[in-house]
């Protein structure tokens, strides 16, 4: 990966976990979900890395097929486990919706230490039927479900009743009126940035109660 692609933060040595961040399909490495439960887990101590998929890296807007986000998604948790010398079962994948999808499928044939999924993308706006959860029961690690209360990708009732399909502790963290990018309605008193500093601390919070590898 070229320089401008990763972002690392957060210390290298001394740690036990980390966390690889995905954007999502529209997005990079620098959308602000990201960039800010970065900057949450470098102040509590947790290193992270960020990267652009190969698509955008070359600047293009249409994502890349699974087989090759999947491939960048493993090099990249390759160069976070470089970077921290941790082993994979040590560090937690996940992103921005198609991000965290595709970091939810290489989880499911890997191995993690847990899963953090925003605004996971249970299936396109207005098809309930196309269910994105094929690979949800090979899941056995603890996973964190962040997502708005008004996300057109998967409704809160939806997303709780298929994540009873993984084998691994499942929690949520709902931002109230929040759309699929967690932007909540001006008459809940909440602003964006509030919202995105809740998800951040429910991502820390759910990061650092993870099992201990020492």
């Amino acid at each position: 990966m070229a320089p401008g692609d990763v972002a690392f933060q957060g210390p290298r040595r001394g740690v036990d976990r980390a966390v690889l961040l995905a954007h999502g399909a529209g997005a990079d490495m620098n959308a602000a979900a990201l960039v800010t439960v970065a900057d949450a887990l470098a102040d509590a101590g947790v290193p992270s890395l960020r990267f652009n998929f190969p698509y955008r890296a070359a600047g293009r807007r249409a994502p890349d097929r699974a087989p090759v986000l999947e491939v960048a998604v493993r090099e990249a948790a390759a160069e976070l486990a470089r970077r921290t010398r941790l082993t994979p079962d040590r560090l937690v994948l996940g992103g921005r919706s198609m991000g965290g999808r595709i970091c939810s499928m290489v989880a499911a044939a890997d191995t993690a230490l847990g899963l953090v999924l925003l605004g996971y993308p249970l299936h396109p706006p207005g098809k309930a039927q196309q269910l994105r959860v094929e690979h949800f029961a090979r899941l056995r690690m603890p996973v964190l479900f962040a997502s708005g209360t008004r996300d057109a990708f998967g409704a809160p009732a939806e997303l709780e009743r298929e994540a009873k399909r993984i084998r691994g502790r499942v929690s949520f963290h709902w931002v109230e009126t929040g759309d699929h990018g967690f932007k909540p309605l001006k008459a809940s008193g909440l602003t964006a940035a509030d919202a995105l500093s809740g998800v951040a601390a429910a991502v820390v919070d759910f990061v650092a109660g993870l099992p201990n590898g020492k």
